[in-house]
């Protein structure tokens, strides 16, 4: 609750959104104004991680009943179709993956552990869609990663010599391909945001919402899914 607290205070005084997050780093800004809503893509594939979708998912899709303006997409790299979630939940996926049709891109982990199964490792083999997440990020879109999907965004180049994190099995892993490696579970270097394992991508959507939308937001979608979020955020100061 004394997180919750300060946000309302924050969002009191500014009468806008201005605010310094409660356990992260670094100064206080206001979110983001913008004149159409915040497009999301989400991008499923097969292994995905059930949770890493769902949890943001809620999240954004609560903002929205919030008063938020955002639009959520999930997104199949290819065209719609049937994907497979690593415990065999079926989402059936109506949108094509188009980075230049988004403002922030959300890459979802699963499956890492089965090196020659579906889930990220297959993805980090499609070099088309790792050249897709290299053009977004050097057009200004925002790219985040949860769990394992920081790794992806790895494959692309986008964590070297960044701070990032991710689930904490491959953390060796990323510090071995160049990323500097933060212990918070959500890590906030501007246009790179990325989470810990499985369950913080509540706390990164939660983040996101806070940055983007605002504190008022934040608020109601934490009363509603009756969850706050936890653990630290980090910031470049």
């Amino acid at each position: 609750m004394e997180r919750r607290n300060f946000l309302r205070l924050s969002a009191a005084s500014t009468g806008a959104a201005a605010l310094t997050t409660f356990g992260a780093a670094g100064p206080g800004f206001a979110a983001q104004r913008r004149s159409g809503p915040l497009r999301v893509q989400i991008l499923m594939f097969d292994g995905v991680e059930e949770q890493d979708v769902v949890g943001p998912i809620a999240v954004l899709g609560h903002a929205g009943h919030q008063g938020g303006q955002v639009q959520v997409t999930p997104a199949r790299f290819g065209g719609p179709g049937e994907v497979a979630g690593t415990f065999g939940t079926k989402f059936a996926v109506s949108a094509t993956w188009d980075p230049e049709a988004a403002d922030l891109l959300i890459v979802p982990g699963g499956g890492y552990a089965m090196k020659d199964g579906p889930g990220v490792n297959a993805v980090i083999k499609n070099k088309a869609l790792l050249r897709g997440l290299s053009q977004a990020r050097r057009t200004g879109v925002l790219i985040a990663g949860v769990c394992t999907g920081v790794m992806v965004l790895a494959a692309a180049g986008l964590t070297k010599g960044r701070p990032c994190t991710t689930h904490h099995l491959a953390k060796a892993d990323l510090a071995a391909q160049g990323a500097q490696v933060i212990d918070a579970r959500v890590v906030d270097d501007g246009d790179l945001i990325t989470a810990g394992g499985v369950t913080s991508g509540l706390d990164l959507a939660l983040w996101l919402v806070t940055r983007e939308l605002g504190a008022t937001v934040a608020i109601g979608v934490e009363s509603v899914l009756e969850y706050e979020q936890r653990g630290a955020v980090w910031r470049r100061s």
